[in-house]
């Protein structure tokens, strides 16, 4: 690939907002293994080798297994997954996917139904600051090292 502009040199302050966020996500009430399962999973959906790699590893540090990681592209076949990780594991793809047909009010209500609605707002929170990430690390071929 081809090196691309680095935002965070070019705009400091775009990555200091965004890091805004990871400091208020760091905080919310999911927990730790969701929060990096909705970073996988829409990382993945996003085709983010950068953010895949970074959050796969940080949730294996989590105590999140290997088994389950590499299940996560499969969730909805796999038994692995309690009902409230495949409630917002279907949230993050619909938020992730949401041009093709918005947030349905099925999941919705799932979702709101096992979080309530506090954390369900944290829940889409975090969603919609990992398909921010991707986007910037896509767009600009970011690679891990």
């Amino acid at each position: 690939m081809k090196k691309r502009i680095d935002i965070n040199r070019l705009e400091p302050n775009a990555c200091k907002a965004m890091f805004g966020l990871e400091k208020y996500l760091g905080g919310t009430e999911l927990k730790a293994t969701l929060k990096e399962l909705i970073k996988i999973r829409a990382s993945q959906i996003n085709g983010c080798a950068y953010c895949i790699q970074m959050h796969t590893e940080e949730a294996l540090k989590q105590g999140e297994t290997e088994q389950r990681i590499f299940a996560l592209s499969a969730w909805k076949e796999s038994p692995l997954f309690s009902e409230t990780e495949r409630a917002v594991l279907a949230l993050t793809e619909e938020i992730t996917l949401i041009s093709a047909n918005g947030l349905s009010s099925e999941i919705y209500d799932v979702v709101l139904s096992v979080l309530g609605e506090k954390t369900l707002a944290q829940a889409i929170m975090q969603i919609v600051t990992i398909n921010a990430w991707n986007r910037m690390a896509v767009a600009t071929h970011m690679i891990h090292e």
